[in-house]
């Protein structure tokens, strides 16, 4: 990790700042319209949560904001895993472009509460983030193992094995709600999947070049969801 905390500060608010636009073209566009409210808020939530992480992790962590630089599938090193993010990124696209031509066309009628109920949510798999990234220094965004990393069994992941993925299954779920679109839920059946095909993916991973990870597993049993699997 080479790259200053200014330096690194300075790329995050970068991409935080591309991220945003990008948001807005995704929600709004579809839509044709900035009358698109639940767009206003999941931005907000989603944006606002963004930003606090980043802020407390450059202060307390620059070392793993450093590694989470690392996305998308440019920057996986399996060919697996670039296909499985290449599919996944296509699909976290649909996922936000899609209840904009929902609102334009009034293809679902989602009720102003259940609107805020999910955008809260969203907001409680940002919390997931937060905790998991708290507990684990070597979460990067891309399935990697470095010199002298830990198997790390405590906290959440001593209550599923992935609880970074768990997280993202919740924001996944309450997106379509959150911005006013039930239709929005076709998108993920496809992309549940590749979130699972993935999650076996960096297991195995994992269990090759991990020390301590394969008895780790039969320490906690579940992979995503408590009690199920």
């Amino acid at each position: 990790m080479t790259a200053s905390v200014s330096t690194l500060g300075r790329r995050t608010w970068a991409r935080s700042a591309k991220f945003a636009l990008g948001l807005a073209v995704l929600l709004f566009g579809p839509a044709g319209s900035l009358r698109f409210w639940p767009g206003w808020l999941y931005g907000f939530v989603f944006v606002g949560s963004t930003i606090a992480i980043s802020i407390y992790f450059l202060k307390h962590d620059p070392k793993l904001v450093e590694r989470r630089m690392h996305v998308g599938p440019a920057a996986e090193r399996e060919p697996t895993q670039k296909l499985i993010m290449t599919i996944t990124s296509l699909g976290f696209v649909a996922l936000l472009a899609l209840p904009g031509f929902d609102y334009r066309w009034h293809w679902s009628a989602v009720p102003s509460w259940l609107v805020l109920l999910a955008n809260a949510g969203v907001a409680c798999s940002f919390g997931i983030f937060f905790a998991v990234l708290k507990q684990n220094s070597y979460a990067a965004s891309t399935i990697r193992v470095e010199p002298d990393q830990p198997v790390v069994s405590t906290g959440l992941y001593a209550v599923v094995r992935h609880p970074l993925y768990a997280g993202a299954l919740l924001l996944l779920i309450c997106t379509p709600p959150a911005l006013g679109s039930y239709w929005t839920y076709l998108v993920l059946v496809p992309v549940i999947p590749v979130l699972a095909w993935r999650l076996l993916d960096e297991e195995r991973f994992l269990k090759r070049n991990l020390p301590g990870y394969t008895e780790y597993c039969g320490l906690t049993r579940f992979r995503l969801i408590p009690g199920i699997w």
